[in-house]
């Protein structure tokens, strides 16, 4: 089941807490000793961060997939940490990521050195608005760290996009009952988000075995899909799952969903939403499940996401927003659409796919 620790850091106290759990994540992905202190090293650093800078913020931290995945391969998850913030921003992220930096008369050292440490990293930060700054950690050596402000060598030609999430379990529970996977099968790449009946335990259970039976039938194209799901999830509670499917060699887009998964399309001519059918899956699957089809190119992005995000909430109108890395995207719309006007009753995940980056960058 999707394990995730949510720990909110608002005085220094949740500064140990955020490094607890960063092991207890790397335990789950079999990290060894010296990714382990990678990834506590990671924490406490963004933790501090959002105390110095931000006055507090959120911490996420999970195993995830990597955001390309390697053709007819199941790679291995690796630690994400998500750090999350209202607070003022940076007005020049470059410089704040270099060595000896500081706005808060502290040596400046600890974005820099999340930087070098993990395997991806990646900030996003406007002024007023506040930042993102997110990394992972996997079973790579310390040193081969790659972000989009370094070198990295090119993905695989058939690697057309790359995906990340975040999943925020309710009430601070310990496991998510809404999940987020993706596979890769030839040349097409399926993103799929499983939002458990409920939540607790058995909405748990429910989207994990919808992450399992992805990964024996994402080769079908996405309402087969749904239909497999449909009968594996019989022994649940059942969900409502929505999955996206790109197929690197004619440049489309195919999306099917049952259930209340919101899902939103950016292409050149804006935003759009993608329609699920009403319906649970593995509970009461309509008679027949449509399929939306669009072209896919270099400036499009696809949200999905479940019903503890707002159904009318507003797109990010960052124009430069399909550049940064998927999970930080989701990050930004989790922050954004937040409000302490509508209480959250509900898991919140969200599940990026966006273009792999002309230079190869994950």
């Amino acid at each position: 089941m999707p394990r995730v620790w949510d720990v909110p850091v608002h005085d220094s106290t949740r500064v140990r807490d955020a490094r607890v759990a960063a092991e207890g994540a790397a335990a789950l992905s079999g990290l060894d000793r010296n990714r382990t202190a990678a990834a506590a090293l990671v924490a406490t650093e963004l933790a501090t961060n959002l105390l110095k800078h931000a006055r507090g913020g959120q911490l996420l931290i999970e195993t995830v997939p990597p955001p390309v995945l390697p053709a007819g391969q199941e790679a291995a998850s690796v630690v994400q940490i998500a750090a999350i913030d209202h607070g003022p921003g940076m007005a020049d992220v470059p410089a704040a990521l270099r060595d000896g930096f500081s706005t808060a008369s502290t040596l400046g050292a600890g974005l820099g050195a999340c930087r070098r440490i993990a395997d991806d990293f990646d900030l996003h930060s406007v002024p007023g608005r506040g930042t993102v700054a997110l990394a992972r950690i996997g079973t790579a050596r310390a040193g081969t760290a790659r972000s989009r402000n370094r070198a990295a060598a090119p993905a695989p030609v058939a690697a057309a996009a790359r995906a990340g999430g975040v999943n925020i379990p309710f009430a601070g529970a310990e496991f998510s009952g809404d999940a987020w996977a993706w596979v890769r099968a030839g040349h097409r790449t399926t993103l799929m988000l499983a939002d458990g009946l409920g939540h607790g335990p058995d909405a748990a259970r429910a989207s994990s075995a919808a992450v399992e039976a992805l990964r024996r039938s994402g080769h079908l194209p996405p309402a087969e899909v749904l239909r497999y799901l449909d009968a594996e999830l019989r022994p649940t509670r059942g969900a409502a799952v929505a999955v996206a499917q790109l197929d690197a060699e004619t440049g489309r887009l195919s999306f099917s969903g049952i259930g209340n998964i919101g899902a939103r399309l950016r292409t050149g001519e804006g935003w759009r939403p993608l329609l699920s059918r009403p319906g649970i899956v593995g509970a009461h699957r309509p008679t027949t499940i449509p399929e939306h089809h669009a072209t896919w190119g270099p400036d499009c992005l696809l949200v999905l996401h479940s019903d503890g995000l707002p159904s009318r909430w507003t797109p990010p109108a960052d124009a430069c927003l399909a550049s940064f890395d998927p999970a930080v995207i989701a990050s930004v719309t989790v922050r954004d659409a937040s409000s302490s006007a509508r209480p959250v009753r509900d898991d919140t995940a969200v599940a990026v796919l966006s273009p792999v980056p002309p230079d190869g960058t994950p």
